[in-house]
């Protein structure tokens, strides 16, 4: 399935909070953190408001999302969830592409995401290197880079 790639729009934020909460709590190492601190499960709607979110659409359903930020350092993957009944059929590595592409196009030439270990082999697959360990609300996260040009 190749999924269908849009501008996200305030009006996905119900369907992007779902992905986000079951796409969360799917992961066994990070659900009873997550529960524990329940206001972490609430996906902000700044990515949506600002255009800054992609969606992914399958079979006519929302099935995915990321977002993009500018930090101090350059470009930030700020989210990245794929509803886990979706995985493993192309839709993170298309929504990662689409992102990698539109900030290569406004002249980014790096993407860093801090990723959740449990994603540190679809990260590398796509591309993205190691570049360090960053502290979180849940403990230490690797940290990693991806070179858009």
């Amino acid at each position: 399935m190749t999924p269908v790639i849009r501008l996200g729009t305030p009006a996905d934020l119900a369907a992007l909070a779902g992905i986000y909460r079951r796409a969360s709590l799917s992961n066994p190492g990070d659900r009873g953190r997550l529960l524990a601190h329940p206001e972490h499960l609430v996906l902000e709607p700044d990515g949506l408001a600002e255009g800054r979110t992609h969606v992914a659409e399958g079979n006519g359903a929302v099935v995915g999302f990321a977002t993009w930020a500018e930090t101090d350092d350059g470009m930030e993957l700020e989210d990245l969830f794929v509803d886990p009944q979706w995985t493993r059929r192309g839709i993170a590595t298309a929504l990662v592409r689409c992102i990698a592409d539109l900030l290569r196009s406004r002249g980014a030439s790096t993407l860093e995401v801090t990723a959740s270990p449990d994603a540190l082999a679809f990260y590398r697959a796509v591309g993205f290197v190691d570049i360090g360990v960053t502290e979180t609300a849940f403990g230490s996260a690797p940290q990693l880079l991806l070179r858009l040009r």
